[in-house]
């Protein structure tokens, strides 16, 4: 019964860590792989409760975009200019950067937060739940401060 208890934390606890990762990469995937995508400068023009748009300058001249829109938890304000990368394909931007990149990560830093939880309440590894406790903790603290 104790085997079964534990593969079943271990199951839960392996499906929190790839749902973070697989939500993350969504956006995680512009910021890391961008050589060969469209980046420029987004100035923020005004914004909503989601999202933020403004106007584009590409960092090579050919691009078919002249506005952006940016999602608003990384546009801090108004005039403020963000460097960007392009979604292939849309009028939507990904922030560049070590602040972009913290930023993609922030879902599995959430999911790395529960499944120390579970790691540490349902396996009873308190030192290894420590430790993917205090790696979530340094995604969601570094995107924190890199905003």
């Amino acid at each position: 019964m104790t085997h079964a208890r534990n593969a079943a934390m271990a199951l839960v606890a392996l499906l929190l860590v790839v749902a973070g990762a697989w939500s993350s990469w969504g956006t995680a995937q512009h910021v890391l792989l961008s050589k060969g995508r469209e980046h420029g400068t987004l100035t923020v023009t005004g914004c909503n409760e989601e999202m933020c748009s403004g106007r584009y300058v590409p960092a090579s001249p050919p691009s078919q975009h002249t506005t952006l829109s940016i999602a608003h938890s990384v546009a801090a304000g108004k005039g403020q200019k963000v460097p960007v990368v392009v979604k292939p394909g849309t009028e939507e931007a990904v922030r560049a950067g070590w602040a972009g990149g913290f930023h993609a990560w922030v879902p599995l830093g959430g999911a790395l937060l529960l499944a120390a939880l579970v790691i540490g309440g349902g396996l009873r590894m308190t030192r290894t739940a420590w430790s993917v406790a205090a790696a979530g903790g340094v995604l969601l603290l570094g995107t924190f401060f890199a905003l």
